[in-house]
């Protein structure tokens, strides 16, 4: 018998890995499914990026790297958010991380232990609540309704606060909602957490990017720049650059924090791959005018996904700001029976019934903490979706 810790127990494989490995299994059977449910992106990893990494390993830079990553990669992150926000941050209080989701990892685990509270605002993604239930902490999650933009209001934030409470994640552009907040917004956040001194902020910015109709990226530290001992900052070049596979994310704060991270990562994993960071140094530093193409790219998949599903029966689709997802309200479409018999009751029927029965793939809101939600992913060619924005809508206008 393998008797297991209670924080194992306490953790489950996200909903998106369950819908991605359904879609498959209805692949192998000879469906034709179209699978909308992981946040990849669908282009490639820029050329020269590759080169650069390459050539590393060419040159032999093929050993242990340091453990809080390599000089050149930790300097440009911290030249590169001076660049964007206008606040300097030492390179030694940067740690480059094995994905964005370790520097998560690190910070909770770093803050946060059995007694604490984590505040998450929701909708979130999944990572946020498996991480703050495996370090034994209590998530917390504060309501951003869809009527407020999916935004964290200041008076949520207070509500949720209390003495128990360590940490509080942001992550704008957002992930499920892809709603983004502007600096008046953060600011009367930053109001908040002056009052309560003892709360942490991760404000994970992933998506920094990936903006749309010429909405610049702000950040808390670039806003409130006086809390900085509070605030952690994390970014990657997953999503921006096309690099999931590549493993390498970062994240810069309190000298003191970042100490303690750096040995929660030598215990878990110690370095990054040094060929991953020579592959970042390179997308850091080489040309950049591809970004504006992509979030273009992405923009008009949101315009044409938006306007196909609220044209849907029984679906309200917000208009995302930023990231590639949207987030629809499927809510008018519960409490009926799909063709194939079956009775949705829930974001989770929905979503199964409609990877099974009409072969698209969604996560459920539920997932990320709001229902009645479905998450659809843009990551993916305007064909692609055109046709699964047609299946959904066939798939919600034979619901009896």
């Amino acid at each position: 018998m393998v008797l297991l810790t209670s924080r194992v127990g306490r953790t489950e494989l996200a909903a998106t890995f369950a819908m991605a490995a359904r879609a498959r299994e209805l692949r192998a059977a000879g469906h034709e499914v179209i699978s909308l449910s992981l946040g990849e992106p669908d282009f490639p990893t820029p050329a020269p990026v590759i080169e650069a990494a390459h050539e590393a390993a060419l040159r032999g830079e093929t050993k242990y790297p340091p453990v809080a990553g390599n000089e050149a990669l930790r300097v440009a992150v911290a030249e590169r958010f001076y660049a964007a926000h206008g606040v300097r941050v030492r390179a030694q209080d940067v740690l480059i991380t094995n994905g964005g989701k370790q520097a998560i990892f690190n910070v909770v685990m770093a803050l946060a232990q059995g007694g604490d509270e984590v505040v998450i605002p929701a909708p979130a993604w999944a990572g946020y609540e498996q991480t703050v239930n495996f370090a034994g902490a209590t998530p917390v999650f504060a309501p951003c309704a869809q009527a407020d933009g999916f935004v964290l209001r200041p008076e949520a934030l207070e509500r949720a606060i209390t003495a128990r409470t360590r940490l509080l994640l942001l992550n704008y552009p957002n992930n499920p909602s892809g709603a983004a907040m502007d600096a008046a917004g953060l600011r009367a956040l930053a109001e908040v957490l002056r009052r309560h001194p003892h709360v942490m902020v991760l404000s994970d910015d992933i998506y920094e990017h990936l903006l749309f109709d010429g909405r610049p990226h702000v950040t808390l530290l670039g806003v409130a720049p006086d809390l900085a001992e509070r605030i952690v900052t994390m970014s990657g070049v997953s999503k921006t650059y096309a690099m999931t596979g590549w493993r390498v994310g970062w994240c810069f704060g309190p000298a003191a924090l970042m100490k303690a991270c750096t040995v929660v990562q030598a215990t878990a994993t110690s370095g990054v791959s040094s060929i991953g960071q020579a592959a970042a140094l390179a997308a850091l530093q080489g040309d950049q005018l591809f970004l504006a193409e992509r979030a273009g790219a992405y923009q008009a998949r949101r315009d044409a996904v938006v306007a196909a599903l609220n044209a849907a029966p029984g679906v309200l689709c917000h208009r995302p700001e930023g990231a590639f997802y949207v987030f629809p309200d499927i809510s008018r479409c519960l409490d009926k029976t799909t063709p194939g018999g079956r009775k949705l009751t829930s974001d989770e029927d929905f979503a199964m019934a409609l990877l099974e029965e009409a072969h698209v793939g969604v996560v459920q809101g539920a997932a990320f903490a709001m229902s009645p939600h479905i998450r659809i992913s843009t990551a993916a060619g305007a064909a692609v979706l055109e046709k699964a924005c047609a299946r959904i809508a066939a798939f919600c206008a034979a619901l009896r």
